[in-house]
């Protein structure tokens, strides 16, 4: 039985949450748009009004009101965001249990098994209608085979669209399209195509595997296949939970970062909340891997492996700081720090410790984070700090939701 598998995709997802909540808003250019004060002053989402003059995601916010004065800028509401998320993906589930997440406002479905409920587009046009009335939202949906080919549907046709691509005639539908239009088909991917002569989908398609596994290694044969229509990934279920791979946190500073103890200060501060996150799923950081992005918007990243895999923050901090001590050269000011505990382990997994690990020094410091962290929770975050980060801070006020990405890192 050939897979029925839709792609919906929310609209313009935060500018249409926030002109649904307020209706003044609706027929006004809308901008979602992160803290100037805390430089993460660029366009997050807009409407269709404001990108009809031009305004587009990821630009400053200077530069999207140079191209439509009265654009109305509004700031992030990530908790209603996830609310109107989680009540989609209800709707969702009236159809099929088999719903994947691909952020917070799109997700594949598998409507294989529900055949009872009409045809894929009968289900997605159903389902278009039902979140247009329940939750005031518009959606676009992709229709195929594969879910490669349902996500290229969805984009196909926005806003409030529907667009189906069959088995037997995707190659007339999608193969004069951009490649950079295919999901795995990234920015510095194209630009290799193009470079080569490979402009579109049907191009890619074509193309040697010995060419594009010299070119791109494994991802080239992954994308000629997706380019094909071989995609035979599964929809995962929707109470499947993706393996933890990473658990981060990274800030862009109030100002720029202008020596170690600053980098330090911050450093820090990241990683009590990785630390906290650790426990919370019971792993221990086998690695730590660190990007700095500095006031160019030049972005370097390093890791390395951690000796004794632990949850220890101030073995993750003094670890990450004497990675970044070693690699950066400060040429400029640093604007924004990441800090992730990689190569995950099971919290109870067998350490092989060597003859020079400080096992008692070790155990105590873990006691005492311990205690720490017990103490932050039952009293607050800010019950319990380094003496250190009590001074003056460069450190933006912290964001209140966490997001959980599909790619199985927390941040």
């Amino acid at each position: 039985m050939q897979r029925v598998i839709l792609h919906c995709d929310m609209n313009n997802f935060y500018a249409s949450v926030e002109c649904m909540l307020n209706p003044e808003l609706k027929n006004k250019p809308v901008a979602v748009c992160g803290s100037v004060e805390e430089r993460h002053g660029i366009v997050l989402a807009k409407n269709y009004a404001a990108k009809a003059f031009g305004v587009s995601t990821g630009e400053a916010i200077w530069q999207a009101k140079q191209k439509c004065q009265n654009l109305v800028i509004v700031e992030p509401h990530y908790e209603q965001y996830m609310k109107f998320s989680k009540l989609a993906r209800e709707i969702y589930g009236r159809y099929t249990d088999q719903i994947e997440p691909y952020g917070m406002d799109e997700c594949w479905l598998d409507v294989t098994g529900s055949g009872c409920m009409g045809t894929g587009f009968e289900i997605a046009d159903e389902i278009r209608r039902t979140v247009k009335f329940e939750l005031g939202l518009t959606i676009s949906a992709g229709v195929s085979f594969n879910k490669i080919f349902a996500k290229l549907g969805s984009d196909m046709k926005k806003p409030d669209a529907i667009t189906c691509i069959e088995a037997d005639s995707f190659r007339e539908k999608i193969w004069c399209l951009p490649a950079s239009d295919l999901l795995g088909v990234g920015r510095a991917t194209e630009n290799v195509l193009s470079g080569y002569g490979i402009h579109t989908i049907g191009e890619l398609a074509a193309t040697s595997d010995d060419f594009l596994k010299c070119r791109l290694g494994k991802n080239g044969l992954t994308i000629k296949k997706y380019a094909n229509g071989l995609d035979d990934s599964p929809v995962m279920r929707s109470d499947y939970v993706s393996p933890v791979k990473s658990i981060g946190h990274g800030i862009t500073t109030m100002q720029d970062l202008e020596n170690n103890a600053e980098v330090w200060c911050v450093m820090l501060e990241l990683v009590q909340e990785i630390g906290t996150k650790l426990r919370a799923h019971k792993k221990k950081a086998g690695g730590i891997a660190i990007s700095i992005r500095n006031n160019e918007l030049y972005t370097k990243e390093w890791q390395c492996r951690i000796g004794i895999p632990t949850q220890s923050p101030t073995y993750l901090a003094k670890t990450a700081f004497v990675l970044f001590a070693k690699n950066y050269q400060w040429e400029h000011p640093i604007r924004s720090v990441t800090v992730r505990a990689i190569n995950l382990f099971e919290e109870d997994c067998p350490i092989q410790y060597d003859l020079f690990t400080d096992v008692k020094s070790l155990d105590r410091q873990e006691r005492l984070d311990a205690a720490i962290e017990q103490i932050r929770f039952r009293f607050g975050k800010d019950a319990i700090k380094n003496g250190v980060l009590f001074q003056k801070s460069k450190m933006p006020t912290e964001r209140k939701v966490d997001l959980v990405m599909p790619t199985g890192m927390i941040g």
